[in-house]
């Protein structure tokens, strides 16, 4: 009774268009009342759910994130990348992913990444002929490379549910989000080659390439700074979160002189509404996930899942379908809090590293950042490019394709995720 009460809530609720993370809560609260808890119970559970050391590291890289691209490293990334390759044909399409890959590992979030590098991107591929909803759809798949890519906010939501290494999952996902940019550079030249429009630029001499490296040296050292520090011992991955905030104010207040004392403040609320919001929908979740592991709901799902197949291959496959669909309507957060206590106990059942499907998972949510309804990264890339959600969706379909490719090979051949980490002797 309890299961169908709080799924036919949240359901209803999400039909009414009902933020997803009020839409948990509030269903949440409806299970906690059915089963006749004190109502009390409500808000002890949701401070349990983020009143973690490990969520520390979620405000301060998304401070961090805010402050570089106050910074202007997003331009010093671009200028950097289409002074390498962007006078060849579709150019600036890889520049797009290069610089994505790059800011993916200083913000961690996939939107934070469309909106830092779609201003400059976006209107630069207009000036040479890309067409703009190809251009925004580009910018919009790339940016879903944030939450795979290390520093993740994702990665550290699932690591702390899942009880396994930030660290090691950090290591992890560095092959996997190189990968989905190599698919999506495939995706875009394929979609270019027979383009007539495209306006190619001058080479760029090695003394303009030298001065556009020596101007974002700062910003390449960053990711360098945050992922030595965890691998080399000096630092854990909250700690590198304050360090990165600390290296971002440096670079940002004394080297590049971007941002003044003045405009902290304003730095500060932006990544504390971003902060509040995440903080918001995992307290809601966490308590909505209480009720259903409580209520036994979890463990009903877990063994239906279970009695349909026996087939490792066949299961994976259908895990993936759910997580596809999910990611068409929720955020990794809620997604993650939602679906793990069922989907986890049958990837231990099936000897399946649980590294692996961390990385899996996020890449899924990734890609529904892309997918329509709730594709977070294209309601951000209309607004910066002036485009409707439907010419932009009708552009974006080669990049979920590929992404999907890529989501399937990493999926049936998980040594691309665990070779890493099993290289540096982390615990898989």
């Amino acid at each position: 009774m309890t299961g169908l009460i709080l799924i036919g809530v949240f359901f209803s609720l999400l039909i009414l268009r009902v933020p997803v993370a009020a839409s948990m809560g509030l269903a949440a609260f409806a299970g906690i009342v059915q089963m006749g808890y004190k109502i009390s119970v409500f808000p002890t559970v949701f401070y349990a759910a983020i009143a973690k050391y490990t969520m520390l590291a979620i405000p301060f890289f998304i401070l961090a994130g805010v402050i570089m691209d106050h910074a202007g490293i997003s331009k010093r990334l671009i200028n950097l990348a289409n002074a390498c390759v962007g006078h060849r044909r579709g150019g600036l399409a890889v520049v797009t992913v290069i610089v994505a890959c790059f800011f993916a590992a200083i913000s961690g979030s996939g939107p934070a990444t469309v909106a830092a590098i779609g201003g400059v991107l976006i209107p630069a591929m207009s000036k040479q002929g890309y067409d703009k909803n190809f251009a925004t759809a580009l910018v919009a798949s790339s940016g879903g490379i944030g939450m795979i890519i290390p520093p993740s906010i994702p990665f550290i939501i699932y690591a702390m549910l899942a009880e396994v290494s930030v660290g090691t999952m950090f290591m992890a996902g560095i092959v996997p989000g190189l990968l989905f940019g190599l698919f999506f550079v495939a995706a875009a030249l394929l979609y270019l080659r027979k383009d007539k429009n495209l306006i190619l630029q001058e080479k760029c001499s090695l003394h303009t390439r030298w001065q556009a490296f020596r101007s974002a040296v700062w910003a390449l050292l960053m990711p360098v700074i945050i992922l030595g520090g965890i691998y080399g011992g000096i630092f854990t991955p909250t700690e590198a979160a304050g360090v990165a905030v600390a290296y971002g104010l440096f670079v940002g207040v004394c080297v590049y002189r971007e941002i003044k004392v003045k405009e902290l403040w304003a730095v500060m609320v932006d990544s504390f509404v971003s902060s509040a919001i995440i903080m918001f929908i995992m307290g809601c979740a966490g308590a909505f996930t209480w009720i259903l592991t409580t209520s036994g709901v979890t463990k009903e799902l877990t063994d239906l899942l279970l009695s349909l197949t026996s087939d490792r291959n066949v299961m994976l496959f259908i895990i993936t379908v759910i997580f596809v669909i999910a990611g068409c309507f929720v955020d990794s957060a809620s997604g993650f809090y939602l679906l793990l206590p069922i989907l986890l106990p049958i990837i231990k059942e099936m000897n399946y590293s649980p590294i692996a499907f961390g990385v899996i998972a996020t890449a899924n949510f990734a890609l529904g950042q892309v997918t329509p309804p709730v594709g977070s990264n294209l309601f951000v890339a209309c607004n910066i490019a002036d485009v409707t959600m439907k010419s932009l969706v009708a552009k974006v379909w080669p990049f979920l394709i590929a992404g999907f490719v890529c989501l399937l090979l990493i999926t049936y051949m998980p040594w691309l995720i665990t070779f890493l980490p099993a290289l540096m002797g982390m615990k898989l």
